[in-house]
C-alpha cells in the first residue's frame, strides 16, 4: 500500500504538533522529541520522522554545524482545512451539509456553540 505524502501519519503529526508548538516554530531534533510524553520516542525515531516529513514537503530541514533545524511549511490550520475536505469527500460524497449534520449529531455540541454557529451562517 502506498501512503499519501499530503496527509501525516499519528507519529509524524505528533511531531508537527509539536514542532507548531515551539515558540520560535522551529527547533532542533531535540526540542522535537521533548514534546512528547513519556515515555518519549527515541531520539532517531523522531529524527526518522522529521526526515519523512521533509521529503512529505511539510517542513523544511537547515543545517546548523552537525544538527537539523526544522521549521514548517505548512500551519496547524491549512493541514486540519486539507484532512476536514479529504474527510467530507471521502465520507460524505463532498456534501458539506450532511458533513456538518455528522459533526453536529456525533460531538458534544452545547446549544451556545449551536447559536453561534446559526449566527455565522446568517
Amino acid at each position: 500500500m502506498m501512503t499519501d505524502k499530503r496527509f501525516m501519519t499519528r507519529s509524524e503529526f505528533q511531531c508537527m504538533l509539536n514542532l507548531w508548538a515551539l515558540p520560535t516554530k522551529g527547533g532542533f531534533t531535540r526540542d522535537i522529541q521533548d514534546g512528547f510524553e513519556e515515555p518519549k520516542p527515541a531520539y532517531t525515531t523522531t529524527a526518522t520522522f522529521m526526515k519523512i516529513l521533509v521529503r512529505k514537503g511539510f517542513c523544511k530541514m537547515e543545517r546548523v554545524g552537525s544538527m537539523q533545524y526544522y521549521t514548517p511549511r505548512i500551519t496547524k490550520e491549512e493541514y486540519c482545512q486539507r484532512v476536514m475536505e479529504k474527510a467530507r469527500e471521502d465520507y460524505f460524497d463532498g456534501d458539506v451539509v450532511r458533513f456538518v449534520e455528522f459533526l453536529l449529531h456525533h460531538n458534544e455540541v452545547s446549544q451556545e456553540q449551536k447559536d453561534a454557529i446559526v449566527a455565522m451562517l446568517r
